[in-house]
């Protein structure tokens, strides 16, 4: 007869409570820490903070009798087969079940920014990419696909996705974030969590919170931001992605906020995200998050100590393994210094996400159903059968459709792109024939694949000069390094290296002469530049890789002068993880496209621009600088922090936020709202017919930004709140609908964060770019009656229809 946590019948509150009541302390404690598989034996460089001078050998053994509540990476620590990945992780999970008196299984999770974190999966664009894409819809595509590859391989838990909002592009995380402004972020990062969760996969919102606001952009520094910007720019995709995504796990993050480590922050973890947000599932910390209270932040003397400070601030679960919430917490906890009623508060919020998840059932099985039995015919869009293909076609469908609409065209002088399909190409560039170019480091190749340098990439991802010949095969393409690979030299284990080798003997000028060369025997050069991914200082963006500039890395600035001098017009290819100035080749080059870490089907869907078979409808998800002074700066400024005659520093941007050209061209007609006066707690229809006046298919991005003319305390000028993608053929009008609500002129007017909508004059831009520049119509509108104070159930998102 099954026990009563086993009994489906009851709620998944009574089952864990029922579960709780019959389990000792150190039970308890053994469901609130992590185990990472795998990591003592893996000597490499690190993959997480710190990894090895925190991490110890774990006893496994002694673990068991008390179970186990999460398993780190079990995909995506080293290289394994997928199939033996997951027939290895049902083996350990029979094993943790047998082992414990209840049977309780581990809750495995896993990385998925870009993916499902594992050797031959594919590889999605990087958020930077979603963000580009305005395109929530296929984002969410791309997370339920993601995660139903993670539910069939037995994950049960994804850590994604990151809603930082950039605040400076410096900060080597910024590839991982969705761009700078919190609508968007908060939109499409909310469309990725609705993926993961329909899937069954529980998303986890990172990093909560600040961490991208850090000083100069630098990785763990000290935040230093007012209530009033973390109430208005960090928050709200947290806000909403718990509201209205139904993210069942937060992460903490690593920083602090005026001097509070987040992981030791009751009011943020606790009184905002549960008694007001009231969100219910689980905080998890961030790798060796709780251990940096004692050893980075040093708010606490001992791990005992860190353990109570993170417990009671809120933190449910300590990972990726136990340092502070075993041993140290049960000392503390039998001293009198920590509450146990603390340690069931933790577990008892476990062991329902376990319930939900179906752990405690009576029937469950280790086995998951990519192995249990082989579907009849293979899926298009997901892993089928014994063979686990986390590669399939569906998905790189899907991945490619995403790349194609994440690529910018951020200038184009009309004369060379499309590029001609009998033209003389020359491919110049570092990353021109390297797959590295299309990766971001949260990608299996960049973060543990490089560790592995006999190991293939697994999946296909076809080189920008690869694509560009496989599309134009009528033309000439000719190839050129130019310059070294940007980022740290002489990095073992890093595949590129290996492509770099065929020159490793010529000189910084050989090297530029043969571009030199290559590119004047050419009707048209494409440059190929940007970044390559890696991790703490072992690339030129991603995590711990913090730029002290935005100019472009390594030598590839003089490459770009050197190819621009030889007179052949020059269209510029970026694949970055953040912006780069570059105002000073604005009026040299005959194009330039943006990319950012676009994953695997990248190199073709680039090429799919450049020869003209994708119209590209990406829109900058951050600004592209001028220069690499003035930094750091957004678009989303009060009237100081735009350009004045007070400085000497002019931070305008060369390309805005928001900012993206296409091959045919639109016309924005007929601009009306239902009404010219709204209630304070009424809303109006804002309407808009969009023609495609071109010659060819193509999507436009409408954007509506808030424009507050005055308000008592200083706003941004201009403020992202509605976006549609509308595609049309030759000669086709849409009519673009935006239900405006006075909630979405809320702003935080007090310091606690209490959000007010005021009577009086707005102004609504139907915009192209966030730039005065790209502003087509004004609707003006005025709120009328009493001022109203709002909360977390104010209209955060304007609902947008195309007809």
């Amino acid at each position: 007869m099954p026990q009563p946590w086993q009994d489906t019948s009851l709620s998944a509150e009574d089952r864990a409570a029922a579960l709780l009541s019959s389990m000792t302390l150190e039970e308890k404690l053994a469901q609130l820490v992590g185990v990472w598989p795998g990591s003592e034996a893996e000597e490499g460089e690190d993959v997480a903070p710190l990894q090895h001078e925190v991490s110890e050998t774990v006893d496994l053994d002694g673990l068991l009798p008390h179970g186990v509540g999460q398993l780190t990476r079990p995909f995506g620590t080293a290289p394994v087969e997928p199939a033996e990945g997951a027939a290895a992780l049902a083996r350990l999970q029979t094993r943790i079940a047998a082992g414990n008196r209840f049977g309780i299984p581990a809750l495995a999770h896993e990385e998925c920014l870009t993916g499902f974190f594992a050797w031959r999966a594919t590889v999605f664009p990087t958020p930077l990419a979603w963000g580009a894409s305005f395109d929530p819809a296929l984002v969410g595509r791309a997370a339920e696909l993601i995660g139903g590859s993670l539910r069939s391989a037995g994950i049960h838990q994804g850590l994604a996705p990151v809603l930082d909002v950039v605040r400076d592009a410096r900060w080597g995380r910024t590839e991982e974030s969705i761009g700078e402004d919190p609508y968007l972020v908060a939109t499409i990062g909310t469309a990725y969590v609705h993926g993961l969760e329909s899937a069954g996969i529980v998303a986890t919102l990172k990093h909560f919170a600040g961490y991208s606001a850090s000083r100069g952009g630098r990785n763990h520094a000290p935040v230093s931001i007012g209530p009033r910007e973390l109430a208005d720019v960090i928050l709200p995709p947290f806000e909403l992605a718990v509201r209205d995504g139904g993210a069942r796990s937060v992460m903490h993050s690593y920083n602090d906020i005026d001097g509070v480590p987040s992981a030791a922050n009751p009011w943020l973890l606790t009184e905002l995200l549960r008694d007001t947000w009231g969100f219910t599932g689980t905080v998890v910390a961030d790798y060796f998050g709780v251990s940096f209270l004692e050893l980075a932040h040093r708010v606490a003397a001992t791990r005992g100590d860190a353990a109570g400070l993170a417990l009671s601030a809120g933190v449910d679960v300590e990972l990726p393994a136990v340092r502070c919430f075993g041993t140290p917490l049960r000392d503390a906890v039998r001293a009198g210094e920590v509450d146990e009623a603390l340690v069931d508060r933790a577990a008892l919020r476990v062991l329902r996400q376990k319930c939900e998840l179906g752990l405690l059932d009576a029937d469950w099985s280790p086995t998951p159903s990519a192995l249990a039995e082989p579907a009849e015919s293979p899926a298009p869009s997901g892993p089928v059968g014994p063979g686990l293909d986390l590669d399939p076609p569906g998905m790189r469908a899907v991945a490619r459709e995403l790349a194609e609409e994440s690529v910018v065209l951020l200038a184009d002088d009309g004369d060379m792109l499309p590029l001609a399909p009998d033209a003389r190409i020359a491919v110049v560039g570092p990353l021109a024939d390297d797959p590295a170019a299309m990766l971001g480091c949260y990608t299996f190749p960049r973060h543990v694949g490089v560790e592995h340098p006999e190991l293939p990439l697994g999946i296909d991802v076809p080189t920008l000069f690869a694509a560009l010949r496989a599309e134009l095969p009528g033309a000439r393409v000719t190839h050129a390094e130019g310059c070294a690979a940007p980022g740290p030299a002489g990095f073992a284990g890093d595949p590129g290296a290996v492509a770099s080798a065929g020159a490793a003997a010529l000189t910084a000028e050989s090297r530029l002469a043969q571009a030199a060369r290559t590119a004047a025997d050419a009707d048209v050069c494409v440059a190929v530049l940007g970044d390559r991914s890696g991790l703490f200082g072992r690339g030129t963006s991603g995590e711990g890789c913090d730029a002290a500039d935005l100019e472009l890395p390594g030598d590839q600035g003089a490459l770009l002068d050197t190819l621009v001098a030889t007179g052949t017009p020059v269209v510029l290819v970026l694949f970055t993880g953040r912006p780069y100035a570059l105002g000073r080749w604005s009026r040299l080059l005959a194009a330039a496209v943006q990319a950012f870490f676009p994953g695997e089907e990248g190199g073709p869907a680039v090429a799919g621009v450049l020869s003209g078979r994708v119209n590209p409808s990406g829109r900058l998800p951050v600004s592209v600088p001028y220069a690499s002074g003035g930094q750091p700066w957004t678009y989303a400024q009060p009237p100081l922090g735009l350009r004045g005659d007070a400085s000497s520093i002019d931070p305008t941007p060369l390309f805005p936020f928001g900012h993206g050209l296409s091959y045919t061209s639109f016309a924005w007609e007929r601009p009306e709202a239902d009404a010219a006066e709204v209630p304070t707690d009424g809303e109006t229809t804002v309407r808009l017919t969009v023609r495609n006046t071109g010659d060819r298919a193509g999507t436009e991005v409408v954007q509506l930004y808030l424009h507050d003319p005055v308000a008592r305390i200083a706003r941004p000028v201009s403020l992202l709140i509605g976006y549609a993608r509308v595609p049309l053929r030759p000669g086709e009008t849409a009519e673009v609908h935006f239900a405006f609500h006075a909630d979405l002129a809320s702003y935080p007017l007090r310091a606690d964060g209490t959000r007010v909508v005021e009577p009086g004059a707005l102004e609504l831009r139907l915009a192209s770019s966030s730039a005065d520049s790209g502003v087509r119509h004004t609707v003006p509108l005025t709120l009328t009656g009493p001022e109203r104070t709002v909360d977390h159930r104010r209209r955060m998102v304007c609902e947008a229809r195309v007809k």
